[in-house]
Order: C-alpha cells, then sequence, then structure tokens
C-alpha cells in the first residue's frame, strides 16, 4: 500500500516538474507578462521611429536584427538557381504595428513597402546574389533575413499586370499631399478578371463617376525592384466605352533606388492641349509633346507602347507608339531626388471632364518589358 502511494508521489513529482518546466519553456518563447518573446527577452530598448509618415533613407548596408521577430522568404529557397525578375514571397510577423520592409540585392536597397508581407519581383543581373530583408516595426525592433540566389538567365520583364492583385489607388490628395490633382474626391472602382471586353479573357476595368467636376482617381501597382534595369518597354491595350468621356488618360512607370526616383509619366490630354504630354520629374510639370491626340473612338481597342531608358539621373522618352502610329519623341529630363521609397511599377490614372462624366477604362495584355 505505502510503495503505491510512494509511486503516485513520485509520478506526480515528476508530472509537477514537467508542468514546470514546460510553463518556464512557455514563458521564455512568449515572454513575461503576455509580451512577445522578443520584447520580453530583449536585452535592450530600441528607439521607436520619431515620424512613422515619414520614410526614411535606407540603410546600406543594412541594419542588424534588433530583438527580432517572425520573418519568412517562403519562396524562393536559400541557393536556388532563378531567372530575373525572380519572385520573391516575404511575411514578417511584428509584435506592434510594421513600419517597413526593405528589400537589398548585394547591399543596395531596391525595394521598400509600408506592408507586413511582400509578393513582387527582383531584378538582377546573371550570377550570384545576396539577397537580405529588413523589417523594422513602430516600436523599433528589427528583424533580419538573408539568402542567396543564382540568377542563370533573364525573362521579359513583368506580364500581365492587369491581373495583379496589388493594385492601389487615390483620389486628391493622400496624407496631406496631393495624390491625383484634380477639383475633388472621385467615385472609382476596379474589378479584375473580367472577360468581356477583353483581348485574352482577362482584362481590368476601371470606373470613374462622381459629383465633383474635374476629380480624378490614380491606381498604380508596385511590381517590386532593381537597379540594373535601365530600359523599359510599357506595351498594353486600352478601351474606352464612352470615347469623349475623359479629360485625359494618364499612363506611368517608375523605378526608384538610391535616393532618386526616375519617372516616366505621360497622358494623353484630350481637352486642353489636344497633345500627349509628359512629366518633367525635377519640376514637377506636364509638357506638351509634338504628338497629337484626340479623343479615342468608343468601344475600340487600342495598343499603346511606350519605350523608355534610365540615362544616369536622367529620363528618356524615347517613343510612343499609339493605335499603330510610332512617333518619335526623344526627350531628356533630369529625375527626382530625394526619394527613398525603392520601387519598381506602373501607373494609370483617370480623369474627369468639366461634368465629370462617368466612363470605364478595360486594360488588357499590360506588360512591363525590361530586355
Amino acid at each position: 500500500m505505502r510503495s503505491n502511494i510512494s509511486s503516485r508521489r513520485i509520478q506526480l513529482s515528476a508530472l509537477i516538474t514537467r508542468s514546470v518546466l514546460l510553463v518556464l519553456l512557455l514563458g521564455i518563447l512568449a515572454g513575461c507578462g503576455g509580451l512577445p518573446a522578443n520584447v520580453a527577452n530583449c536585452a535592450v530598448t530600441p528607439t521607436p521611429p520619431a515620424n512613422t509618415s515619414i520614410v526614411p533613407p535606407a540603410q546600406e548596408p543594412p541594419p542588424n536584427a534588433l530583438c527580432g521577430f517572425p520573418l519568412t522568404v517562403s519562396s524562393p529557397g536559400n541557393g536556388a538557381s532563378v531567372h530575373s525578375p525572380m519572385p520573391i514571397t516575404v511575411i514578417a510577423s511584428p509584435p506592434d504595428p510594421n513600419y517597413i520592409v526593405r528589400l537589398y540585392v548585394d547591399g543596395l536597397a531596391v525595394v521598400y513597402t509600408p506592408d507586413a508581407s511582400i509578393n513582387q519581383f527582383l531584378w538582377m543581373a546573371n550570377g550570384q546574389h545576396t539577397i537580405e530583408v529588413v523589417a523594422e516595426d513602430t516600436a523599433g525592433y528589427i528583424a533580419t533575413a538573408s539568402m542567396q540566389v543564382n540568377v542563370v538567365a533573364q525573362d521579359v520583364g513583368a506580364t500581365d499586370i492587369q491581373d495583379r492583385t496589388n493594385w492601389v489607388s487615390c483620389s486628391a490628395v493622400i496624407a496631406g499631399s496631393t495624390c491625383a490633382a484634380g477639383h475633388g474626391v472621385a467615385e472609382s472602382t476596379l474589378s479584375l478578371d473580367q472577360a468581356t471586353p477583353s483581348l485574352d479573357g482577362s482584362a481590368a476595368k476601371f470606373s470613374l463617376a462622381g459629383s465633383h467636376a474635374y476629380s480624378n482617381e490614380l491606381y498604380w501597382t508596385p511590381l517590386g525592384g532593381g537597379s540594373n534595369v535601365s530600359h523599359f518597354s510599357l506595351d498594353l491595350w486600352f478601351y474606352v466605352d464612352v470615347g469623349d468621356a475623359p479629360q485625359s488618360l494618364e499612363f506611368d512607370v517608375n523605378q526608384t533606388f538610391g535616393g532618386t526616383r526616375w519617372t516616366w509619366g505621360s497622358q494623353c490630354d484630350f481637352d486642353q492641349t489636344h497633345h500627349w504630354t509628359i512629366w518633367d520629374p525635377l519640376n514637377e510639370v506636364w509638357v506638351p509633346t509634338s504628338v497629337a491626340c484626340n479623343h479615342f473612338p468608343s468601344n475600340t481597342w487600342i495598343h499603346l507602347i511606350w519605350t523608355l531608358e534610365r540615362v544616369g539621373n536622367q529620363v528618356h522618352y524615347i517613343t510612343l507608339s499609339v493605335a499603330d502610329q510610332t512617333y518619335n519623341v526623344d526627350t531628356y529630363y533630369t529625375a527626382q531626388q530625394n526619394w527613398f521609397q525603392e520601387e519598381i511599377d506602373i501607373a494609370f490614372q483617370m480623369d474627369g471632364n468639366y461634368k465629370q462624366q462617368p466612363y470605364n477604362v478595360w486594360l488588357d495584355k499590360v506588360n512591363l518589358f525590361t530586355n
């Protein structure tokens, strides 16, 4: 009888010991008082960003981890042989709201996002590269991850961009700064995967309406980043249901790294200059070209191709092809300085006329060729 009781006590004691150890282990992993482990176990107090509305210049080389939190590169795998542009998927899980995530290629920041996840592309030259990821939250905690990849081939660029799910838009102003300009806030929607009208069975439908005359909506989609590509061809088709409704239609390409932003902006200015105008990034003004632009016919697919290049700190508009006519633009402007949101993206803007006449535009076969 006593031996059975003693045995039970030993078993109970062992169970209690295991339970205590489990609690201690969970405490180490989860932190004290319910705090995340990286916060509870941090030997230093991080310095939070002074102003989270401002994007700071990238630290190069990237900073070290500071009481890091979970940061995962789910694709590609370390040591993978890849094509450029290379798809990369990153997920950060900071304990506080996310502040920034940056991707570095060989020590140079080429992608910035305020989001905690990235599903974009990296453009890189052939050969071995080091990819580093840095994520920081609003409390100043920093997580890092790194990997090696070998680029073995160059693909044409980013294709079927109209199908991407990370389109972002704004009207008038955003965070106190001018966004799509205009005289008011537009009503606008985006619908993906439209079978009709479409050239390939999957177009994107952009709609503009509202009660404020001359109000606009700007859409853009972050594609990724890279510093090795300098030649671009924006090749797309568009279709307007009410051809005389737009005040103008705008098509842009942007590349940013190293604190410089190269913007190739263009718009068909139907109702003012009646010409294609292009963007002077340094002086932030539209400049008319010699290429005439009048309203396009309704319910008709129009093919647009811009060939562009980055030359030092300048943007070069080379040629414009629209509706099967090619024009030599051959114009250079100086790029915008002190811009710290590393990215390659394209943008599309719809402008309302004096009646804010509703209309829809479908984009299809939207490609940004970089070879």
